[in-house]
C-alpha cells in the first residue's frame, strides 16, 4: 500500500504578503493599491489590509500620492543575509586551518574598545581553550589578545591596558607593560603557557589597508607542538588573508 504524500502546511496570509511585496518591488517608482491588487489577484480590501500591515512593520512605505514602495526594513534582510554569508566563509577558513594544523582555530575582532572571540573551530581531537576568564581582561596573556593589542594605536592600547591590568595567570604571564610592549613587536604573537599551563598559542593579524578591521587568527596546541605551529605561520597567515577577504566583501 502506497503511503499518502502529505502536502506541506502553508499559511495563505503569509504567501499573499510575500507575493504582494514582490509586486511592490516590481514597481521602483511605486504603484497604487488597486494596481497591486490586480497584479497579485487579490480582493482590494485584502490588499489594503496586507499593505497596512507591511507599512506598519516597515517593509513597505506609502507615499503622499498613495503609491506603495519597498521600505528600509527590506534592506536589513539582505544585510543579515550578507552577514550570514560572511560568517559561513569565515567558518570554512577556520575549519580548514584546524584540519591542516590539527589544532583549534580562533578568530577575534576588536569591537567597541574590547577584544572578542567571534568564532572558534574545534573538535574532539582539537579542543578549545577555556576563555571564560574573558579575552579583553586577559589579552596580555594570550597570543590572540597580544596580536590585537599590537595593531592598536598607542593611545587605544594604553586605554585598553588601563582598563584591564596585567594580572598574573600563570608563572609565565607577562605582568610588566615594558616587557609586554617589547613582545608586541614580534611578527608572530605567541603564548607560551601564559594564559593557562599546558597550552601554547600562536596568532597573526587580520586587518585591511583601511584599518577598519582589526583582529587576529590564532591556533592553540600543547606546548610541545608550538614549535611546529610556529613553523606553520605562513598557513595561518593564508587563513587570515582569506578571512579578511570574507569580512570585507
Amino acid at each position: 500500500m502506497m503511503k499518502e504524500t502529505r502536502r506541506p502546511t502553508l499559511i495563505v496570509s503569509v504567501q499573499r504578503g510575500l507575493h504582494l511585496m514582490e509586486a511592490v518591488a516590481s514597481h521602483p517608482g511605486g504603484a497604487p493599491a488597486k494596481q497591486l491588487a490586480r497584479q497579485v489577484g487579490l480582493p482590494l480590501a485584502t490588499t489594503y489590509h496586507l499593505l497596512r500591515t507591511l507599512v506598519h512593520e516597515g517593509y513597505v512605505v506609502r507615499t503622499r500620492e498613495g503609491a506603495y514602495l519597498l521600505g528600509d526594513r527590506v534592506d536589513s534582510l539582505s544585510g543579515d543575509r550578507r552577514a550570514q554569508d560572511r560568517l559561513a566563509r569565515v567558518r570554512v577558513a577556520l575549519r580548514s586551518l584546524r584540519d591542516e594544523l590539527g589544532a583549534a582555530a580562533y578568530l577575534s575582532l576588536y569591537e567597541d574598545g574590547e577584544i572578542r572571540v567571534v568564532e572558534i573551530a574545534d573538535g574532539p581531537r582539537t579542543p578549545r581553550v577555556d576563555l571564560s576568564a574573558g579575552l579583553s581582561q586577559t589579552a596580555h596573556a594570550t597570543a590572540i589578545g597580544k596580536c590585537v593589542l599590537a595593531q592598536l594605536p598607542p593611545p587605544a592600547r594604553r586605554d585598553h591596558l588601563s582598563r584591564h591590568p596585567l594580572i598574573g595567570l600563570t608563572p609565565h604571564t607577562i605582568t610588566h607593560e615594558g616587557e609586554l610592549e617589547r613582545r608586541l613587536g614580534s611578527p608572530l604573537a605567541l603564548d607560551r603557557e601564559e594564559y593557562v599551563l599546558g597550552i601554547g598559542c600562536a596568532a597573526v593579524p587580520v586587518t585591511d589597508a583601511s584599518g577598519e578591521t582589526i583582529g587576529a587568527v590564532a591556533v592553540s596546541c600543547s606546548p610541545v607542538k608550538l614549535a611546529r605551529i610556529e613553523a606553520s605561520a605562513p598557513r595561518i597567515r593564508d587563513a587570515a588573508a582569506r578571512i579578511n577577504l570574507a569580512l570585507t566583501i
